[in-house]
């Protein structure tokens, strides 16, 4: 059915509205007329959270198609509202008084399970600060229904010092109503639009001089748009893009992404990237310090050679000028993809300047899937300083090294497949002076494996276990996961208990399970000073 051509007084197609009294609930006008049944004027409204009733049709007549089929609801036009401009919004936040449903919510659990309600100390003085609004440096208005700027005249008066502004979970749409705002706003640095439905249209867009960061996750923008926006950004230097289905990276004028001169960071997480080169249209960014990838669908990682950088880059300047690929990146979050294949990780070493490094996530850093432990993770990344958000200290270095050197000798015998396979190993044997005699961690100059074992903390985490203290025990490196299970019943006295290990590893956030019971202790690269817990089969 079309819409009805009379409009109601409030609304129109496209706009964005909330449902009255929860400005939380938004979605956007997409039918305005009759419903069969049903008497007066109705406003059908794709809700963005996808709790409506039906997809836009009711009993058989198709009114509009909604983005699902539950997302659609039919709704009188007195339960929504069009929202309120900023200004209202910062009376609404900072001047007005807290309700009795909000101070209700104010409370915590006693031990009995009663409410205790929580009054705030300095309560007021905070209240008269923040309604100083010419004082304000920091104002949030998300989620309040804004839906235009208000008088232009009025911002700057009202709000002269505002250096952060955070506008998420609003009504606006459009590009000119963020550029009136800004425009007034002379000292905003930073700039929060997330989970606010962008035109793909971005006209009235003056250059947003003093914007230094920029946040536009679940905005639903593109590449495209952004190589349009970049013109209003002379000075921008974060830009987050997180959760906006962005598959490619597509530049305007030549093979890969120009401008942005001073961007140190750019976060793509929560996208749909499958394919690492679209990211090295993004290689040249002369300032890019801090690259955020995790959870999109990449599943390898590698560092351009002469040759790909050569056909990326077709003549432009920076071919000429000898520019490496992500000369100044320092950090590079990839966790929550597929990689599974080991070389990626031998190609972080590529990159200059990497120190800070995320992989968690992914089945080449789960065990559990075949992956990787973190000590050979460490091993293998020889710049690296922080792994999955955990420093990398220079002890845990030493001992991961040298126990990766030996679970590759203790695994491949042919010097060539060990060459092919693990890039560093030679390297690491050198530095550490191991000889070729399967040598244990432990000790300064060359290790040997002079008495063929290992020295091992054992510790009952088991609830069940009751306390015992730790033992230190000396174990040869061939002994299985199985034969210690046996021999910590042993230790223990846990007769008639079906036990589990974990390896607790250093800056490891979770123990790693050893569930093999025909591996042994070389094998897992288990060395000397090694904590081994002991558990109990749930």
């Amino acid at each position: 059915m079309q819409p009805s051509p009379e409009s109601t007084p409030y609304f129109k197609l496209g706009q964005r509205v909330h449902s009255a009294g929860d400005p939380r609930r938004i979605g956007t006008v997409r039918y305005l007329g009759p419903v069969e049944g049903y008497s007066g004027t109705w406003v059908g409204v794709d809700w963005d959270n996808r709790d409506g009733k039906h997809d836009g049709s009711l009993n058989g007549v198709n009114y509009f198609q909604a983005t699902s089929q539950t997302s659609a609801s039919f709704v009188r036009p007195h339960n929504l509202s069009s929202g309120i401009s900023f200004l209202q919004a910062l009376e609404l936040r900072y001047r007005g008084q807290t309700t009795q449903e909000e101070e209700y919510e104010m409370y915590v659990l006693s031990a009995s399970n009663k409410r205790v309600s929580v009054e705030l100390v300095g309560k007021e003085k905070i209240q008269d600060k923040l309604s100083c609004f010419e004082e304000l440096t920091s104002a949030s208005t998300s989620y309040l229904g804004v839906s235009s700027p208000g008088d232009p005249c009025e911002i700057g008066a009202v709000v002269p010092n505002l250096k952060e502004l955070d506008l998420t979970g609003n009504l606006i749409s459009e590009w000119k109503d963020v550029g009136t705002i800004c425009e007034q706003l002379p000292d905003l640095v930073a700039l929060n639009l997330s989970c606010n439905l962008m035109s793909d249209d971005i006209v009235g867009l003056p250059p947003l001089k003093s914007i230094r960061i920029l946040v536009l996750n679940n905005v639903g923008i593109n590449w495209t748009l952004v190589e349009v926006l970049k013109h209003s950004l002379p000075a921008i230097e974060e830009l987050h893009l997180m959760a906006n289905h962005i598959s490619t990276i597509k530049p305007t004028s030549s093979s890969i992404v120009q401008g942005f001169d001073y961007l140190r960071l750019l976060n793509l997480d929560d996208n749909c990237i499958t394919d690492w080169n679209e990211i090295l249209k993004l290689s040249q960014l002369p300032s890019l310090e801090q690259l955020h990838l995790n959870n999109n669908n990449l599943n390898n990682v590698f560092y351009p050679d002469a040759g790909v950088m050569l056909e990326l880059l077709n003549g432009h300047e920076s071919h000429e000028k000898g520019y490496k690929a992500f000369q100044n990146l320092r950090c590079l979050l990839l966790g929550g993809n597929i990689i599974k294949d080991p070389s990626s990780i031998d190609a972080l070493n590529s990159f200059p300047q990497l120190v800070d490094v995320r992989l968690s996530g992914n089945p080449v850093a789960d065990p559990g899937q075949g992956g990787t432990p973190r000590f050979v993770l460490v091993a293998r990344l020889g710049k690296v300083e922080m792994l999955n958000g955990s420093e990398i200290t220079s002890r845990e270095r030493k001992e991961s090294e040298i126990r990766y050197v030996r679970l590759v000798m203790s695994k491949h015998g042919n010097i060539q497949e060990i060459k092919l396979l693990h890039s560093r190993f030679a390297e690491l044997k050198a530095l550490h002076g191991i000889e070729d005699e399967k040598p244990l961690a432990g000790g300064a100059g060359p290790q040997k494996m002079a008495t063929g074992l290992l020295s091992v903390t054992l510790k009952c985490v088991g609830a069940s276990m009751g306390e015992k203290p730790s033992l230190v025990k000396k174990l040869p490196g061939t002994t299985t996961v199985g034969k210690l299970k046996i021999l910590c019943e042993s230790f223990f006295k846990l007769k008639s208990m079906k036990l589990k290990l974990f390896l607790q590893e250093e800056g490891s956030p979770l123990p790693m399970l050893l569930d093999d019971e025909m591996e042994n202790l070389t094998d897992l690269g288990i060395g000397n000073e090694s904590t081994i817990l002991v558990d109990e089969e749930s």
